[in-house]
């Protein structure tokens, strides 16, 4: 058996990705077990360069804002601020602290630097501006969304003022309230001017897509599609504040679901601009429900991976990533009978393995599923593996430590 593993191992390289695949993805979606770690980045770093170099990918998407990403694509699209503001007010989640990121960034700014803008390659955040505290006011969508619809309509189109929404929004912070994630009587969700606003905020995207052939030709597709992110994130934010007004027991699920769909929105937006690389974690890549446990009790939902394959079929791969050990965090070497341990037993420190041809191989042997003494580690479900278009795997992941500089393509 050992023989035969080996023989479904390749090295991490976008051509090794290619010929996994049936045709070349629109969405390529390459997923991480845990958060954190810049070996994982500075692996998706250099595929995302080998993408651009040999494949004419030109979009690069991450776990992080959706809206603070728009900081970042300005900056490496045009040199929009400095380096160090871009990594302070681009990312969310803590992802701005990344030294690979903060490679990542410089490399892309390189690279489009005397460009013209066709070539350029663009970033994005494709999460909604949550995090699992909290969920941020919609003020700078609805806002945003707003003042480009009353720039080139007649007012008269328009369902309500400026001043009318910025009366409804009230202040930020009573959005922002962490307690509402426990409380649902401590979320404004449900206010009546929550209400008002979720139906102005419907009429300003209906009115966007109404006037689409007017506002691409008086402003440009480009800022089109800006104000569709906008439009999306308005109605989703809000959609998520009500349901986190809700006491039901089925209310953490349901925020799952919503936050997935709203990545998945944003990555069938992206996939309309071309071929896109999305990184995140496995549970919101995967093709399968993804489920958790949270305050004690058993959540699932449909994954963002789940929802985009639905909608783009063979157009939508999808990379796991499964790791040997991350020492630092106390997992240790793999047990020898789960998947990871059989490929921590290979030489290779990290490989790319046909996960189909290896399920295939290993479908008398049910691999254990390994636990992890970490909860911020999900270990590889052996079950999903035939599901997956290829597994990366990294046998050791060392402390965060600063990334080698990959030069600009030429």
């Amino acid at each position: 058996m050992d023989t035969d593993i080996k023989d479904t191992v390749h090295a991490v390289e976008a051509a090794t990705v290619m010929r996994l695949l049936p045709a070349r993805p629109r969405v390529l979606a390459l997923g991480e077990p845990t958060h954190g770690e810049d070996t994982l980045l500075d692996l998706r770093n250099e595929l995302f360069r080998q993408l651009v170099e040999r494949e004419g990918y030109r979009t690069i998407a991450i776990e992080s804002d959706c809206l603070r990403g728009l900081v970042v694509d300005d900056y490496v699209t045009s040199g929009t601020g400095t380096l160090d503001e871009v990594m302070e007010r681009g990312f969310s989640h803590g992802w701005g602290e990344s030294a690979a990121n903060r490679e990542l960034v410089r490399w892309m700014r390189a690279y489009n630097e005397g460009r013209p803008a066709s070539e350029h390659l663009r970033f994005a955040g494709f999460d909604g501006p949550l995090e699992i505290s909290e969920a941020a006011s919609p003020r700078q969508a609805l806002t945003a969304l707003h003042g480009y619809l009353a720039n080139l309509v007649d007012a008269d189109l328009l369902p309500c003022d400026a001043e009318t929404l910025d009366r409804l929004l009230g202040a930020d912070d009573r959005w922002a309230n962490p307690a509402a994630m426990l409380d649902p009587s401590q979320s404004v969700g449900r206010s009546a001017e929550a209400g008002q606003l979720r139906l102005l905020a419907d009429d300003l995207v209906a009115l966007l897509d109404a006037q689409t052939p007017h506002l691409i030709a008086a402003s440009s597709r480009e800022d089109w599609d800006r104000a569709r992110l906008y439009g999306r994130t308005a109605t989703g934010l809000l959609r998520y504040h009500y349901w986190m007004a809700e006491a039901a027991s089925s209310r953490l699920a349901r925020l799952c679901a919503l936050r997935d769909s709203m990545m998945a929105a944003n990555l069938l937006a992206l996939a309309e601009r071309g071929p896109t690389l999305v990184h995140a974690h496995n549970s919101h890549l995967q093709r399968d429900k993804s489920s958790m446990r949270m305050g004690g009790q058993p959540l699932e939902w449909w994954s963002a991976g789940a929802i985009v394959n639905a909608h783009l079929d063979e157009e939508y791969a999808f990379l796991a990533t499964a790791l040997g050990t991350i020492r630092h965090q106390g997992v240790d070497a793999p047990p020898p009978d789960t998947v990871e341990g059989l490929l921590y037993a290979l030489p290779e420190e990290r490989c790319l393995v046909n996960a189909r041809r290896l399920a295939a191989i290993l479908a008398d042997a049910t691999p254990a599923p390994r636990v992890s003494p970490w909860f911020g580690y999900a270990p590889l479900d052996p079950a999903h593996l035939a599901e997956y278009d290829g597994l990366v795997f990294v046998k050791d992941v060392s402390r965060t430590q600063a990334p080698p500089a990959f030069s600009a393509a030429t």
